[in-house]
């Protein structure tokens, strides 16, 4: 048997496999075992109310899913008090999912957050913020080493920082995070996109663009995964279009340690649980001990012209 452990940012895994932010909620846990999951990441809160934004919200586009939700949250009193308590009847690690307007509010609720049944924050970084003229923190790395140090002062728990795909810096971005006390990376969220009703000849969403997930947007993150991997010395958790056991095991190839899933869920509740058996399968086929092994196991052309026939999904 196959070794499926693995080890992010100070804490041991079961599996490399979680649900990504925003994709998931306890209510799943009517449909799938829960504790078969590596980790259990929250929905982004905020310190604050937030009713979200204006629908439509969601729209299919070929390829993926584009979603504009804007991050409604309930508040920190209501994570403490009920979400919180809910989580307690799985085993797997509880990663809470937190986001803000300036790097001062990021570092105020990464301590308010910091409490019994949080196993890590995870630092969503990717969304637009007030002190940069909209963008997102992790398009730039001084921005990013701000906001990462700040919150590095506020928390003792474990810091995974989220990435945006949306710069043409992104190892220099890691680097920034890496530098400042980040114990993990999630590269990426989702792609800057927008699509038209031509019915209407208005915006398919309320908020006119929105973020660009599924499958079309693989090529492009494992690629960013690659390139952050070379950067780091810390754990990468790729997220982006993965869907299948082959999806997450060219995503640890690449250099990830763990994977989230998010899309595919709301088209297979199943998908986490078959992600997780299919890797088994993958590296009981190839004789690998360890899933771990395979993080950073791509073969350069260069470095090694064997066979690569082995990295193939089993049929």
């Amino acid at each position: 048997m196959t070794d499926l452990s693995v080890r992010i940012g100070g804490l041991t895994l079961a599996n490399p496999v979680m649900p990504a932010s925003g994709t998931f909620a306890e209510g799943l846990g009517e449909v799938i075992d829960l504790d078969r999951l590596g980790a259990l990441v929250t929905k982004t809160i905020t310190r604050e109310l937030r009713a979200g934004n204006p629908l439509p919200r969601v729209a299919e586009v070929t390829g993926g899913m584009l979603n504009a939700i804007g991050i409604p949250s309930q508040g920190v009193p209501y994570l403490l008090e009920e979400t919180l308590p809910l989580y307690r009847r799985w085993t797997p690690p509880l990663v809470v999912s937190i986001s803000a307007p300036t790097a001062e509010g990021f570092a105020t609720l990464a301590a308010e957050v910091s409490v019994a049944g949080v196993a890590a924050i995870e630092a969503n970084i990717s969304c637009p913020n007030i002190e940069e003229d909209g963008r997102a923190f992790a398009m730039r790395a001084a921005s990013t080493e701000a906001v990462v140090r700040q919150m590095r002062a506020a928390t003792g728990l474990p810091l995974w920082v989220k990435l945006t795909p949306n710069t043409g810096e992104i190892a220099e971005v890691a680097r920034a995070a890496e530098a400042a006390g980040a114990d993990a990376l999630v590269v990426a969220n989702t792609i800057l996109a927008m699509a038209i009703d031509l019915q209407t000849l208005r915006p398919r969403l309320g908020n006119v663009m929105g973020g660009l997930s599924g499958p079309a947007v693989k090529p492009i993150v494992l690629r960013q995964v690659y390139q952050c991997a070379r950067a780091v010395r810390v754990p990468i958790i790729g997220c982006g279009g993965i869907a299948t056991a082959a999806d997450a095991a060219e995503y640890m190839l690449a250099g990830a340690s763990a994977v989230q899933v998010g899309t595919a869920s709301f088209i297979n509740c199943h998908a986490m649980v078959e992600v997780i058996e299919g890797l088994a399968r993958f590296c009981e086929a190839r004789g690998i001990a360890r899933i771990a092994e395979l993080t950073g196991a791509l073969r350069q052309e260069e470095a090694d012209e064997d066979d690569l026939s082995w990295v193939s999904p089993a049929p």
